[in-house]
């Protein structure tokens, strides 16, 4: 990260200049017994070169006065805040930091509540979790310790929000169907007032633009994100262009009902039709019937440097914006890729 504007050295400034982490140089300053002496060494020439001084906040941290961290989901079900929220503890475990949990389960009042809760359990800053990657009113800019938002995007602009880049992620995936010599490809995703629906359906454009590209299958099919979508949402391309060679799901789950549909109908994934998911939701991706190539939001990496910048937060670096994590595509069976 950048300096302040005001100019003053930070913890990333002296970690960089000592060739080190910013975990390790914060470790370094405070005495801890893990740093070798060498490396002690270069923090310590590196802090006084650059005149730092440390947040007092950040050196309670990291010296055990205060050592916790408050993590704010709202998803009782997981299915996407618990990777992230793995990435996350696993990061601050490293330094060893412990991890307040609370699910305040989609409830405004709830939430409120915990935010006052883990406040008053004196955390250090607070990770906010989504149970989807839509826009989420921010907790307010009153709350006295840095915050940070992970797979959410906050509706304050001078907040920090991590979120996986879909509209990239849907690009990888028609590129590697191209690079198979599939150009019929068809959409099938969940509901139009997902975030992630909408720009994975803006990659799908830009890329067909690009290649020159007509969509297959007449139109996006928005539905449910559920396999019984996927079973009727596959009938209805089929029924529309039977020439489809592709198809792009918008998530594994759709995914799966669709193979369902094309093996009721005798159509042979990947030889008459290449299938890819998106999410990497193994339950599906890997027991679906053949296992699904599909686009990971290596959602433990998007907890794991959401906590790094909590942390740089908790040392004065602020940040502010929406940054978007790069996807990655697990080539499986279904798009014969291997």
């Amino acid at each position: 990260m950048a300096r302040r504007g005001s100019g003053t050295p930070t913890l990333t400034d002296v970690a960089a200049l000592a060739g080190v982490s910013p975990a390790t140089a914060s470790k370094a300053l405070n005495g801890r017994d893990e740093v070798a002496p060498a490396t002690r060494a270069k923090v310590l020439e590196a802090a006084e070169k650059l005149a730092f001084r440390p947040n007092a906040l950040a050196r309670s941290l990291v010296s055990g006065n205060t050592s916790t961290i408050g993590l704010l989901t709202s998803d009782s079900g997981g299915r996407f805040s618990i990777p992230v929220l793995l990435g996350a503890e696993n990061a601050l475990g490293d330094n060893q930091i412990s991890v307040l949990l609370a699910d305040a389960r989609g409830d405004a009042i709830r939430e409120r509540h915990y935010v006052r809760t883990l406040l008053a359990q004196q955390v250090a800053g607070l990770i906010v979790v989504g149970e989807s990657s839509n826009r989420r009113p921010s907790i307010g800019r009153d709350v006295p310790v840095p915050v940070v938002y992970a797979y959410a995007e906050s509706t304050d602009p001078q907040d920090l929000s991590f979120l996986p880049d879909d509209r990239g992620g849907a690009k990888t995936a028609l590129e590697h169907l191209y690079s198979l010599g599939r150009r019929r490809i068809a959409h099938i995703t969940g509901p139009v007032d997902y975030r992630a629906t909408v720009e994975r359906v803006n990659g799908l454009n830009e890329f067909l633009d690009d290649a020159g590209l007509a969509l297959a299958g007449r139109q996006v099919r928005y539905g449910e994100w559920s396999q019984r979508w996927g079973r009727h949402a596959a009938e209805f391309v089929l029924n529309d262009d039977p020439d489809v060679d592709a198809i792009f799901c918008g998530s594994d789950q759709v995914a799966a009902g669709v193979t369902e549909t094309l093996a009721a109908r005798g159509v042979r994934v990947p030889d008459d039709i290449a299938l890819v998911g998106f999410d990497n939701w193994e339950i599906f991706s890997t027991e679906t019937s053949p296992p699904l190539t599909t686009v990971d939001m290596n959602l433990q990496r998007l907890g794991a440097i959401a906590s790094q910048h909590l942390f740089a937060a908790i040392g004065g670096e602020q940040a502010t914006g929406i940054r978007h994590l790069p996807c990655r595509l697990v080539i499986r069976d279904s798009s014969g890729g291997r």
